[in-house]
């Protein structure tokens, strides 16, 4: 199943940019006619028939649409420190809206090597992966804060907060699993993950303070990459 995105969409109709309708029509040679399926990026699919067959600006009559194509059954904010190298973070991303993310917030800790994010290409990776992984909404990819502010930012009302660290804090850490059977099943869930020498110690006691949960991916020593999407896997697994 091949899905296009389009964002101009009016009633009865849609136009494809550029960019998809070459890949529509030059590409795939779709012709006048033909069915194709065209996301919105916010959790809707078009099925639609193609009535302008222009690899510059195809245009596509509606026939049906289906909300929420794709979701998953939860709600999934992931924090994430972005990574020295870039392509671990992008490889991160790409992979997270595979299993399905709401949202993706770069942050930067203390201890954080990479200060600066560009998001144009990080966009449009987020894009390719959601047609890929047949969803029909695109992660939000929101502004790179540092980690106090996010930690300092209102949180959604009865939100199960994670933050994922190395050390062991007074009280302990419990792992995700423990700490999804303890919140309420509609509870949207935010996950923070540090960068790769992990959170400060004064990171670590504003999220406690906060009512930010330590958890524990496990014995195994991961990259910020791994632990990120380790996290967003346990979070699936928990919800399927």
């Amino acid at each position: 199943m091949e899905i296009f995105y389009s964002q101009d969409i009016d009633g009865t109709q849609l136009r494809l940019d550029r960019e998809e309708s070459g890949h529509c029509v030059r590409v795939l040679r779709h012709r006048q006619g033909d069915e194709i399926s065209v996301m919105d990026g916010r959790g809707t699919l078009y099925e639609c028939r193609l009535t302008v067959a222009d690899p510059r600006e195809a245009v596509a009559e509606i026939v049906s649409r289906i909300p929420g194509f794709g979701a998953v059954p939860y709600r999934l904010t992931m924090a994430v420190c972005p990574t020295k190298n870039i392509d671990r973070f992008e490889w991160f991303a790409e992979k997270a809206t595979e299993f399905g993310v709401d949202t993706i917030i770069p942050v930067i800790g203390d201890r954080s090597e990479r200060k600066v994010l560009k998001p144009e290409r990080l966009q449009r990776i987020l894009l390719s992966a959601a047609k890929q992984s047949l969803k029909a909404a695109v992660p939000v990819l929101a502004d790179t804060v540092s980690v106090r502010e996010f930690l300092e930012s209102e949180a959604p009302v009865g939100c199960l907060r994670l933050i994922c660290c190395c050390f062991e804090p007074e009280g302990g850490r419990k792992t995700v699993r423990e700490a999804l059977e303890i919140a309420h099943p509609d509870a949207p869930i935010m996950v923070l993950i540090g960068p790769e020498g992990d959170f400060s110690d004064e990171e670590l006691k504003v999220a406690m303070d906060g009512g930010w949960i330590p958890v524990s991916l496990g014995p195994s020593r991961l990259r910020t990459e791994t632990a990120a999407l380790a996290a967003v896997a346990a979070v699936y697994f928990a919800n399927i």
